[in-house]
């Protein structure tokens, strides 16, 4: 309704128009068609169709980086796979053995480089014997082992010249005392060689000894005076130990 309202002057006004236009020019209006032309909105048409796909824009900025994602589970083991190819059977006999003989060469002369390194100022000797002090504190059965696992025993002077070439060898080393091999641990009181052999004909005790103090010194050392005191067995200390020449 309202949009004829407004259409209504508009038609009114076009009319007088033309009523003035025709008394104004009366003839030459009379000879040509009279035609109103009302402009009035169409109704909206239908939507058309899609245009083409524009060019692709310009790139945009580079985002920030994301945060790391949490660590996936591992998974299932796979399946297992074929067995392979047999080896070529190996004769590992021997190269065992021959290996196993170097182990027990290198033991053997490591052990001797380092019996040779412990020993002190060379070595002393007399017609028969070699004596060689050992710098590395033992207790006293552990000294006797290892005289013994190089073919001797620990000194056993059964005369007065082995006695002052053993003492001679301690006093010229700096030290003051040493084992040697004597002891009665068999029997108490009754001191004897560490070879078994009994002690008949010499013997250099210091005066007062042996007395087995603490009832506990079943074992003898040598002083660098060259005189014996019966002593522990258990504590350690330097020593020295004897070969016989025909073997050395």
């Amino acid at each position: 309704m309202r949009g004829e309202k407004l259409l209504l002057p508009v038609i009114l006004i076009s009319v007088l128009g033309l009523i003035l236009l025709q008394t104004s020019y009366g003839q030459h209006l009379s000879e040509e068609p009279c035609s109103v032309q009302i402009l009035v909105p169409g109704l909206k048409g239908e939507p058309g169709e899609k245009g083409v796909k524009g060019a692709p824009g310009r790139p945009g900025r580079v985002g920030p980086l994301g945060e790391i994602g949490l660590k996936g589970h591992m998974g299932d083991p796979g399946p297992m796979g074929p067995n392979g190819e047999p080896g070529v059977p190996c004769e590992c006999t021997p190269l065992r053995k021959m290996i196993g003989e170097m182990d027990i060469l290198v033991a053997q002369m490591s052990s001797e480089l380092k019996f040779i390194k412990n020993a002190v100022a060379g070595i002393k000797e007399t017609d028969s014997k070699v004596y060689l002090l050992v710098k590395e504190e033992k207790r006293y059965s552990d000294a006797e082992a290892y005289c013994q696992t190089r073919g001797g025993h620990l000194a056993m002077p059964k005369d007065e010249g082995a006695n002052a070439a053993i003492a001679g060898y301690i006093a010229e080393a700096g030290l003051s005392r040493a084992y040697i091999g004597i002891h009665d641990l068999e029997r108490e009181g009754l001191f004897a060689y560490v070879d078994r052999s009994p002690m008949t004909t010499f013997s250099k005790w210091r005066k007062g000894e042996p007395n087995n103090a603490y009832d506990d010194e079943d074992c003898a050392e040598m002083v660098a005076s060259g005189e014996w005191t019966d002593v522990a067995c258990h504590p350690t200390m330097y020593f020295v130990c004897e070969f016989d020449k025909d073997s050395v």
